[in-house]
């Protein structure tokens, strides 16, 4: 199978009694035979039937060898980040979600490890590692100024100076930019946004090709507990198969926003992927199929941010985003509020900057919300 509906909806092979879905196995514990073996399954942390579905899934999407999925995202961020060990430092691309920004700077230290962190990864180079760089963690595009990095060129880099790459590939998915075929050892994503994309269900997803790094990710699951229940794990399973149609749906209707938002007098400037310059689009293009369905913008000097979100009657006033209705929020004072005030100036989360995360709502009624609250800034 090579296509990616396709795929994401025949990826089950045990299914019983003929049913198209397959069950839900709630069970916390599993029955061994008696001659000193192990069966399949022995306990629901250490693996559980319905959730190997969902893996062996979001691993076909994803052209991986091997798929792990955690009761949060933040979850399987750790999984990752926990691979450094102490005395070892990671590079860490900015701005990034504040999730995994304060992981980096709290849990790290705890841990004997440090991160470095890097506004421009276009800067990149050998000068940039040395003994004590392992890993190098990056979101592109980035959260939420959505600057693009080149996944491939930071890779061979990275991969040089004996450092792995793990990437958050939550703002694009599979669908859309495959970070593992162009270098990255793990990628990561917060399966609650577009994979899930219902705004019902916390999860995460650690996918890799490296046997190694897969006994380690999946014992962050066991030795953790962080896995996702058997009921998530099926209502995942079944929302990944709409993946695709969802986010054809987000992008095109993210595409006609922007063009509103750039055209409103309001509006002092806007970011997508590849709004930056040249070479940034070009990286786009050549690593995503699209832009996604998120952009960020800032209002004119003397507008009034609180008379545009109060005006607000279809999109909603909250955190996350890739769920099937719009939603808006600041991300200096929301997704990004763990940040010290240094390093939102440093990397350009600014106090007015507005985080657009488009939905499938008719676009009509999309634009006339979005056109009325800029009138009334």
């Amino acid at each position: 199978m090579s296509g990616f509906t396709t795929t994401a909806i025949h990826s089950i092979e045990d299914v019983e009694k003929n049913a198209i879905v397959p069950p839900i196995y709630l069970a916390s514990t599993f029955t061994q035979p008696t001659d000193g073996t192990e069966g399949e399954f022995e306990y629901q942390r250490g693996g559980n039937p319905t959730r190997t579905q969902v893996e062996k899934t979001l691993a076909n999407i994803e052209g991986a060898e091997h798929s792990f999925v955690y009761a949060t995202g933040m979850a399987a961020t750790q999984a990752a980040m926990g691979l450094v060990q102490a005395g070892e430092n990671i590079l860490l691309g900015m701005p990034n979600y504040g999730g995994n920004y304060r992981f980096a700077t709290i849990e790290l230290p705890k841990r004997g490890a440090s991160a470095k962190f890097i506004g421009d990864f276009s800067t990149l180079s050998d000068d940039d590692f040395d003994e004590k760089t392992t890993m190098v963690f990056l979101e592109t595009p980035a959260n939420p100024t959505l600057k693009v990095s080149d996944i491939a060129k930071i890779s061979e880099i990275a991969h040089r100076n004996g450092a792995i790459v793990v990437v958050d590939n939550t703002f694009l998915t599979p669908y859309l930019q495959r970070p593992l075929e162009l270098g990255a050892d793990i990628t990561v994503q917060s399966a609650t946004k577009y994979l899930a994309g219902h705004g019902d269900l916390l999860g995460g997803v650690a996918s890799t090709n490296n046997p190694e790094l897969a006994e380690q990710l999946w014992k962050a699951q066991l030795i953790s507990g962080g896995v996702l229940s058997p009921i998530d794990s099926y209502r995942l399973l079944q929302d990944i198969k709409t993946l695709a149609l969802r986010m054809d749906r987000q992008q095109e209707n993210a595409r006609r926003i922007i063009e509103v938002v750039q055209n409103h007098p309001s509006v002092e400037k806007v970011l997508f992927a590849g709004s930056y310059n040249e070479s940034d689009a070009e990286i786009q293009a050549r690593q995503a199929k699209g832009i996604g369905a998120l952009f960020s913008f800032t209002l004119k000097e003397g507008k009034n941010i609180k008379a545009f979100l109060d005006s607000l009657k279809v999109f909603g006033f909250a955190v996350s985003l890739g769920g099937i209705e719009s939603l808006i929020c600041l991300p200096a004072t929301m997704t990004q509020g763990a940040y010290t005030p240094e390093h939102l100036e440093e990397f350009a989360v600014e106090k007015g900057l507005i985080r657009v995360a488009v939905g499938i709502e008719d676009i009509a009624d999309l634009e006339k919300d979005i056109t009325t609250a800029l009138d009334a800034a």
